[in-house]
């Protein structure tokens, strides 16, 4: 928790000072209201009292009260503004992080985890943060300030207040103790829940198609029973530290009354008499002062447990360490351009047995389509991944433009990419912003660009059918369009860009055979001057690529053109049988 808060600003570290400040002056007018009150008392028992004198303690008291209220709004409305701004920075450096995570990190911890730990985790601090400023520091300024006040009252009302300050302390411990090990666990079934609810979102359409409503709901209800039993037993925990505690507070004042009972009949002089009762009075208010503030505190430290694991939670994510290091050569003009080269690559996913790609060598040279194909689960996209360091080789080296990707910043690297994934993404936004995205991605890329991005990408048709064409809404992951669709903008959008180098990973999956066929005659065209690495399962996609490279359980089995490699690659002429009919086959 402390590492988190020893990032605090200067300016916000001075608001905490004006904080306690006015906390200070609270307390200082809280406890002077007893004391006009014994004023009063005293006045009132008097013989011929004063009415002016009793308006004036009044006064005083009003003033007082009016006083502390107005503190307590201010300290309300600063610590509110701290505890937001702190909780707004901590959400975008954690945002940041991950941003900055790898994928093997991010597989780590789970999406799901991530969210709750930028959302749930986040708001636990932030709660502590905005109930500690005001009653952890108030709390034993009162405490302190209230005891010194009627140490010297009587040593039987103290013994009475000390009695109760011991249960109350006993009480704290022993809840804690059952309480606090529940606390971390609730963080964990919170992500538990919000990946089934994750899940079951973005597969929606599979959960109805299979019937599955039931399936799903009874997932959900197990995730959900388990996060509602823990948080049950703890509430309930909980929930017997309120009644008891306000028991004790009220017995607390019957037993200094009925203590001050007897200490004022064992005194014989009537002004003597008063002078006690007018104590007994004052040290009941500063007496319930006292329990009062041990009471705030008790509701913090029930707070503290979860937000410490909170923050555990949340520094375990800011203190992850970044695997993919960021190289530190800003290059941006090479002696070679355009060019991909493989050097006895061999990569192996983070806690995998096996290797999934075995020395691969190849180089992709400025102006060529270099094609990867071969079965599922041969490798090809895990290669394709390796160029922009989604992963890193385990062994060898991949080089763009002659240079190892690991001496690059991101920066300079992904400038020199056209990435298109194999599964299709699309942002909420519109036609514009989604091929726009990335670099000057906030519209400023020109319309003439735009739609010259979504020709080649055989996009015009279907875009300026929509209601407002290129401004027409995209909903996220694009949900209200095509899967064909949804592919062929995220091709535009790699178009747009204008790299040297443009990445394809299966990406022409959705397209019907005309589409793809005058998409890459288009695309052909317009990358004349730039390296196009495409992975595809259909050999139509692939039969004109430069150098098509054959994989088999991530080795390299062949390597050459489409005539090429049917008489002297076996496994590619397996695949070139199962899609192309004996006559194709035999006019290649």
């Amino acid at each position: 928790m402390f590492k988190l808060l020893k990032n605090f600003p200067k300016k916000e570290i001075f608001l905490v000072i004006i904080v306690i400040a006015l906390i200070c002056f609270q307390v200082f007018l809280d406890l002077r209201l007893p004391e006009y009150m014994s004023e009063i008392t005293q006045l009132v028992n008097t013989e011929n009292p004063e009415v002016s004198e009793i308006l004036m303690a009044g006064s005083k008291m009003l003033l007082c009260a009016l006083g502390s209220m107005a503190a307590a709004m201010l300290v309300g409305f600063l610590v509110a503004n701290i505890s937001a701004s702190f909780s707004m920075r901590l959400r975008k450096k954690l945002f940041s992080k991950v941003e900055d995570l790898s994928m093997a990190e991010i597989s780590k911890f789970s999406v799901a985890s991530l969210i709750t730990r930028t959302t749930n985790d986040i708001t636990q601090v932030q709660m502590l943060i905005v109930m500690g400023l005001q009653m952890m520091i108030k709390a034993p300024i009162t405490a302190v300030w209230a005891i010194a006040k009627i140490l010297d009252k009587s040593w039987e009302w103290s013994a009475v207040t000390g009695a109760a300050v011991v249960i109350l302390l006993a009480m704290v411990i022993t809840l804690m103790v059952i309480v606090i090990p529940r606390f971390k666990i609730i963080q964990k079934l919170t992500d538990k829940l919000n990946l089934v609810v994750r899940e079951n979102l973005t597969g929606i359409r599979v959960v109805r198609a299979f019937n599955a409503e039931k399936y799903q709901e009874e997932k959900f209800g197990k995730a959900n029973d388990n996060l509602t039993n823990t948080q049950i037993f703890s509430q309930k925990a909980l929930s017997v530290f309120s009644p008891i505690m306000f028991f004790i507070m009220q017995m607390v004042t019957v037993v200094i009354y009925f203590v001050g009972a007897f200490l004022i009949d064992g005194v014989g002089n009537q002004q003597e008499k008063l002078l006690l009762f007018s104590n007994m009075v004052v040290f009941s208010s500063y007496a319930m002062q006292v329990i009062i503030s041990f009471l705030m505190l008790a509701i913090v430290f029930m707070m503290v447990p979860r937000a410490q694991v909170s923050a555990e939670r949340i520094n375990e994510v800011l203190d992850a360490e970044i695997t993919l290091k960021e190289g530190e050569r800003n290059i941006v003009a090479t002696s070679e351009t355009g060019t991909v080269e493989f050097r006895n690559v061999s990569f192996k996913y983070p806690s995998a047995e096996e290797a999934i790609l075995n020395d691969i060598s190849f180089k992709a040279e400025k102006g060529q389509t270099i094609a990867f194909v071969g079965s599922t689960g041969s490798g090809k996209s895990t290669l394709i991944n390796l160029i922009p360091r989604f992963y890193d080789a385990t062994l060898g080296e991949v080089l763009v433009d002659g240079i190892n990707v690991k001496e690059y910043t991101f920066e300079s690297l992904y400038n020199k990419l056209g990435y298109v994934s194999q599964k299709a993404v699309l942002f909420g936004g519109t036609v514009k912003s989604n091929v726009s995205f990335g670099e000057n991605g906030n519209g400023e890329k020109s319309e003439a660009l735009v739609k010259k991005a979504i020709k080649i990408a055989q996009g015009t048709e279907f875009v300026e059918k929509m209601e407002k064409g290129y401004d027409s809404h995209i909903a996220q992951g694009g949900t209200n369009i095509s899967g064909g669709q949804k592919q062929r903008l995220s091709i535009a959008r790699a178009i747009a860009r204008e790299p040297e180098i443009y990445i394809f990973d299966d990406s022409f999956s959705a397209l019907d055979f005309k589409t793809d066929a005058n998409l890459r005659q288009d695309l052909r065209k317009y990358t004349k001057d730039a390296t196009v690495l495409i992975v595809a399962q259909r050999i139509g996609t692939i039969m004109n690529a430069d150098q098509i490279i054959v994989l088999d359980q991530g080795k390299c089995v062949g390597k050459g053109t489409h005539k090429e490699l049917l008489k002297t690659c076996p496994v590619y002429l397996e695949i070139a049988k199962s899609q192309l009919a004996e006559s194709e086959l035999e006019g290649n």
